[in-house]
């Protein structure tokens, strides 16, 4: 389930990601990506999660904690900002945590399909995944070669 990030999910969301910093930054879109980088503190972390909260109230950027259906775990993140490409409207990069790996072609494929969807976007950057075996109408698999 995807939840506006919101500075209440502090302690969750610093879990998520600091038990899974290899796992991201081998996640498509994050390969060169600076974060997530270590030491956090969860004080750190609660000015990013601010920053993110602050940008969604203004409209700047557009930030979502995947969690469980019942509220109580932080799966991941997604992240939707303008790009800073003149020929690509937004720059789309989600991750989720490592014990919920299998999780990410989903995830990847539902929010593919949710911006294509309802979003505004003509064009987004957003790293493909590998979709074998994931049934989503109207997402196209990334290229092979």
């Amino acid at each position: 389930m995807l939840t506006p990030l919101r500075l209440a999910h502090n302690e969750r969301d610093l879990d998520a990601w600091s038990s899974s910093v290899d796992h991201i930054h081998a996640t498509a879109g994050f390969a060169n990506y600076p974060w997530p980088d270590e030491p956090m503190t969860l004080e750190r972390n609660a000015r990013d999660l601010q920053e993110h909260e602050d940008d969604f109230e203004h409209r700047r950027g557009f930030t979502y904690s995947v969690v469980t259906a019942a509220g109580d775990e932080v799966v991941g993140c997604v992240y939707i900002y303008p790009s800073a490409k003149s020929d690509v409207e937004a720059e789309v990069r989600s991750w989720v945590r490592a014990t919920r790996a299998a999780l990410d072609a989903p995830l990847y494929a539902t929010v593919h399909q949710w911006l294509r969807a309802e979003w505004p976007f003509r064009t987004f950057d957003y790293a493909p995944r590998d979709l074998t075996g994931i049934a989503q109408p109207g997402v196209d698999p990334p290229a092979t070669s």
